[in-house]
């Protein structure tokens, strides 16, 4: 984001995104997530649905609908902050009410301030499909920083006009990668298949190809995913965005759980919480998240995850529910 912008009040700033003043960032050409609305105290996201976010199960995870979720719960809070103000997210938790799929067709985030203090605020958001179901519910605390002494040089906000590329974004290509069969799952374990995953025996799902993310370790309770901090992942303050670190943990809670179930068991996460504790800047670097089970129950399942940067320092803790859904294929529409 040019620096020059915080001359605006924060509703202001937003809305020069719709006003394209300024490049779009990676993320959006990754994903297709892009703002469509600002008000005082709103902003509401939308990303489409595309085959490139299918996991091995063939849905959508819940960690991906964070993508255009932490946007519409970080920039409601930024539409009432003052000119020279800035904002840190510390927190967000999400609640995921019923899978997402390539059907859903699009993803609409809408977020909402709920308190604006001098030093704390507090957004909530809702994520719903094209047809406006809703998938997932979430809140998220933000830290706000005390306002600057002087306020930046407005830049002149002329027309960005976007380049022309010889390919299309990502997101509108062909999508790579398979998804398994259901039985597939009717024979194998869940461990079983998280191995097979690991050594390239069964083929990758498009969400790995179109993000990075690659399971490495897998044993009974337990799972290790990396994602390297490509500069594709970043939002316009170049940092990875909150949405794919949340992605990341909860892709690593959910196969830590799918490492404790036996063949023809299927799994819901039901909800995620995320404290972040430090950037993660997109130089290319390795995101590991490491999770373990820390209870499995014959209904539901709790793990708890940490990702951490290429020197070793904790970039966000994660803790996870997960529903067992022991006889029951992924071929459903909805989840109890």
């Amino acid at each position: 984001m040019e620096p020059g912008l915080l001359a605006l009040p924060g509703i202001e700033q937003m809305r020069t995104f719709l006003r394209r003043t300024g490049p779009i960032p990676p993320l959006a050409y990754l994903t297709g997530c892009r703002p469509t609305e600002f008000t005082m105290g709103g902003a509401t996201f939308v990303m489409p649905s595309t085959g490139w976010l299918q996991s091995p199960v063939g849905l959508i995870t819940g960690g991906v609908l964070a993508v255009p979720g932490d946007g519409a719960l970080g920039c409601a809070i930024n539409t009432g902050l003052p000119a020279g103000t800035t904002y840190t997210t510390s927190e967000i938790s999400m609640s995921f009410l019923r899978p997402a799929s390539v059907d859903s067709k699009l993803f609409i985030a809408r977020g909402k301030l709920i308190h604006g203090g001098r030093s704390l605020a507090l957004s909530e958001a809702t994520i719903e499909d094209g047809e406006g179901r809703l998938l997932a519910h979430s809140t998220s605390r933000c830290f706000v920083f005390p306002p600057m002494e002087s306020l930046p040089e407005l830049p002149d906000l002329q027309p960005w006009e976007e380049p022309e590329y010889e390919t299309p974004p990502p997101f509108e290509r062909p999508p790579v990668g398979e998804t398994l069969d259901q039985e597939v799952f009717d024979k194998m374990s869940g461990l079983e298949v998280m191995k097979a995953l690991i050594d390239g025996e069964l083929a990758a799902p498009p969400i790995y190809h179109l993000t990075g993310l690659h399971p490495t370790e897998a044993a009974d309770g337990t799972c290790t995913f990396t994602l390297h901090a490509s500069p594709w992942l970043t939002s316009p303050v170049g940092t990875v965005q909150g949405g794919f670190l949340l992605m990341l943990a909860d892709v690593a809670l959910a196969s830590a759980v799918q490492t404790t179930v036996p063949p023809g068991t299927a799994y819901a996460t039901v909800d995620i919480k995320v404290n972040y504790l430090r950037p993660a800047y997109g130089d290319g670097s390795e995101l590991l998240a490491h999770a373990i089970v820390v209870h499995r129950g014959r209904n539901l399942a709790v793990a708890r995850a940490e990702v951490v940067n290429a020197a070793g320092k904790v970039v966000c803790l994660a803790t996870g529910t997960s529903h067992i859904l022991s006889g029951r294929n992924w071929a459903y529409e909805e989840r109890a």
